[in-house]
């Protein structure tokens, strides 16, 4: 008789429970709905600023094409004439004005003798001397060496030609430019949790927000220290987070030192700045002298010599070559004793203080010539597309039911910051009101956004 093997029931196990979605924490909700109106009401200035700026880092070739028959001497070889001579050509063409400076030739460029009068405020004429044959090739209206295009893109990029009120727009997109970098790194981060992830748009999804959130992350990454550093510069400049970085310099001793000119006697014996005695015209014939004095000190390529007001003080020469390595060593020539009275140099300023300097020439796509002028429009042509990706996301997240047509997606959920823990709302008030102190472009609308955004979920809950 065959006996049936008892069959064995195995166990069944029951399914896992479905893993419930992770909730973002208040801080990450906080920070994507933040992120998410600065960029959308905030990316017009930022447009703005980065097209003017675009223009702006063209103006070297600009001037040359349009003033390039001022700028460079029409002489290519040649002695060159005494400085003197070629002031008194400029001056026999220009008989109106003071001589403010002089800007002897360097390379092939012409001299540049400046000319001050009252009726220009802030301007100058500069008049353009052929180095090697005295010839005056021209006048341009400038502003402290700025030709008349380069001074009229500048005044687009920094407030859009309506003075005052125009830099709030600047300051507008210069506040919240770090803001929305470093926010954004940070919702990205968040998102892939991998430095290698994050370098690399998400090119194995599918047409959508996915691919063209991939792409705005990405390229925002590698943008990041640029922009950070252009955030930076431009806020130091800036009419009102301006003032608050002086008074931080000031405060630190950090500031620019300045060059304490004495007052030096003639060479006819009398003293400078007695009252009795009428000022003495300034000679200058001198520049030779002081030009000389000031090579011998140290001061090798492009520099300016700037006039006393009056006879028998001392003259200032300075070094402007921008580029690096910077040559921006400061001097004061008593022209009648051919002697240095008083020195700055580069090296001897506060850190904070050559750090400011080196930034502005960097934002104005000076410090490392041709490279900084790519790299800046590099930047700016990828804010665009940045900002562009931005709002095509905002639009791909449109509903798309016939019955419930939209625009655009909705907005992160609001009130999200009413959820933070009681200790990040301790240490972040005090943090918001001191940001808002030193950039209140940033703080006050932070302050408003935050108070209407839970007035309003506090008013949904209701």
């Amino acid at each position: 008789m065959a006996v049936t093997p008892e069959l064995t029931e195995q166990p069944v196990t029951p399914p896992a429970p479905p893993r419930e979605a992770r909730r973002p924490s208040a801080f990450g909700a906080l920070l994507l709905r933040l992120h998410f109106y600065a960029g959308v009401l905030v990316a017009p200035f930022l447009v703005v600023a980065a097209l003017t700026g675009l223009l702006y880092t063209a103006t070297p070739q600009i001037d040359t094409i349009l003033y390039g028959d001022k700028l460079t001497a029409a002489t290519r070889s040649g002695p060159t004439l005494p400085l003197a001579e070629q002031i008194a050509a400029a001056r026999a063409s220009h008989p109106d004005g003071t001589i403010a400076a002089v800007q002897p030739a360097d390379g092939d460029q012409s001299t540049r003798v400046v000319f001050a009068q009252p009726d220009l405020g802030e301007n100058q004429h500069t008049v353009y001397v052929d180095p090697h044959t005295g010839a005056v090739q021209g006048q341009l209206t400038t502003w402290w060496g700025s030709t008349p295009v380069t001074t009229w893109l500048d005044d687009l990029h920094r407030n859009l030609h309506l003075g005052d009120l125009g830099r709030h727009y600047s300051e507008i997109a210069a506040s919240w430019l770090w803001v929305l970098t470093l926010g954004g790194v940070v919702l990205w981060w968040r998102r892939r949790r991998s430095v290698r992830k994050m370098l690399a748009p998400e090119l194995s999804a599918k047409k959508g927000v996915r691919r063209t959130r991939g792409w705005h992350a990405a390229t925002g990454l590698w943008l990041s220290l640029g922009l950070l550093i252009l955030s930076a510069t431009g806020l130091t400049w800036s009419r009102y987070a301006g003032a608050s970085f002086d008074t931080v310099q000031t405060a630190f001793g950090a500031q620019r030192p300045g060059l304490e000119v004495p007052g030096v006697s003639g060479s006819a014996g009398g003293h400078h700045g007695a009252g009795s005695e009428a000022p003495v015209a300034v000679d200058p014939a001198q520049a030779d002298t002081v030009l000389r004095v000031a090579r011998d000190s140290g001061l090798t390529g492009p520099v300016e010599l700037s006039l006393p007001e009056t006879g028998g003080a001392a003259w200032t020469v300075a070094g402007i070559d921008n580029t690096w390595p910077v040559q921006l060593d400061r001097i004061a020539v008593d022209p009648a004793t051919a002697t240095v009275v008083a020195r700055s140099d580069f090296a001897d300023w506060p850190l904070l203080a050559q750090l400011s300097k080196l930034g502005v020439q960097a934002h104005m796509g000076i410090l490392f010539g041709p490279v900084n002028q790519i790299l800046l429009a590099a930047l700016a042509i990828g804010l665009l597309c940045v900002i562009l990706w931005g709002y095509r996301m905002w639009w791909q997240r449109r509903p798309t039911r016939t019955d419930r047509p939209a625009l655009a997606g909705a907005a992160p959920a609001r009130g999200a910051w009413l959820g933070l823990p009681a200790w990040a709302v301790a240490a972040g008030v005090p943090v918001v009101f001191a940001i808002g102190w030193a950039l209140p472009w940033f703080g006050l609308p932070l302050v408003a956004f935050l108070l209407a955004d839970a007035l309003l979920s506090l008013r949904k809950r209701a």
